[in-house]
């Protein structure tokens, strides 16, 4: 690789894969050599079924496990050899919030600012920038353990900004927000992006990749599937008619289904037969656009049900 080309790239994967261990039986191969490229200032969406490796790998490029094979660079460093460097550079948003209970929102963005150098001077008016940007002000006092679900999530979210990162490694952010909270997020996400950071985001909610993404990787059972940006892989299932139905629903309440066929006439004979074979009325049908729920469920080998 040329040195431009490290300059120009947050991430370069080759190979990386990661088996677990398994007493008396085969290995669990979690992660398959699987190799990509995330571009500096990119928000590059890592999207795939429940235990297709998402989390793992997110777990490897940040030094939380360590690879069976393979090599990573982040932000033109060895992940082998320099993680000290790189951690230092970047800021990750895991799973399950990784705060201290006992301490206020506030005094956990000052900590975090502390263990990453942020200068003195600089902390406090940070932490309350934070606070306001995530709607935690009126509870920069209140002690981590004691806020509610969403403000345990938005708090760690501000924590891993706090100390303005290259790379941000997004798992699940929006997991447990309000719909307010999330759309904030979702134009933190974006402003990222326009300051040049980069962002590696999994996500369940293929609307808020599909509003964010410059690329995304479809990853399943550990090996990416493809990579593409949102019109890219649309276009791979255009050729793929669907039609959604509004069907009368149990107790009156209205229910939305989407079949999909080759032409508009064979997804809408598919659509009505399912109807009646279930004895159910419809109320209304259209054509539609593929998504990128669509490509997600074709391109991974899916079944909606």
């Amino acid at each position: 690789m040329t040195a431009g080309a490290k300059d120009s790239t947050a991430l370069n994967v080759e190979g990386l894969t990661k088996r677990y261990p398994v007493p008396g039986g085969e290995d669990v191969l979690a992660v398959a050599g699987i190799d990509f490229e995330v571009a500096r200032g990119e928000v590059y969406g890592f999207l795939g079924p429940n235990g297709a490796g998402k989390t793992t790998t997110i777990r490897m490029l940040t030094g939380l496990a360590r690879p069976t094979a393979g090599r990573a660079q982040v932000l033109g460093l060895d992940l082998a050899r320099d993680l000290s460097r790189i951690k230092k550079r970047i800021g990750v948003v895991p799973e399950a919030s990784n705060l201290y209970a006992e301490l206020s929102a506030q005094d956990n963005l000052l900590f975090c600012m502390q263990l990453y150098g942020v200068p003195r001077a600089e902390r406090l008016p940070r932490a309350q920038a934070l606070l306001a940007q995530f709607r935690l002000g009126e509870r920069r006092d209140t002690p981590f353990a004691r806020l509610s679900r969403g403000m345990k999530r938005a708090l760690t979210v501000a924590a891993a900004l706090a100390h303005r990162p290259e790379l941000v490694f997004l798992d699940e952010p929006t997991t447990g927000l309000d719909v307010a909270s999330a759309r904030g997020l979702r134009a933190t996400i974006a402003g990222l992006r326009e300051q040049g950071v980069t962002v590696f985001l999994t996500t369940h909610h293929l609307e808020e990749a599909e509003r964010l993404c410059d690329r995304i990787a479809l990853i399943a059972r550990g090996r990416i599937v493809t990579v593409d940006t949102v019109e890219g892989l649309r276009a791979r299932v255009a050729g793929t008619t669907a039609v959604e139905l509004t069907l009368e629903g149990a107790e009156g309440t209205p229910e939305t289904r989407r079949v999909a066929g080759e032409d508009v006439e064979s997804a809408l004979r598919a659509a009505l037969n399912q109807a009646q074979a279930q004895g159910r009325r419809v109320l209304s049908v259209n054509t539609v656009r593929p998504t990128l729920e669509d490509a997600f469920i074709q391109l991974t080998g899916l079944e909606k049900h």
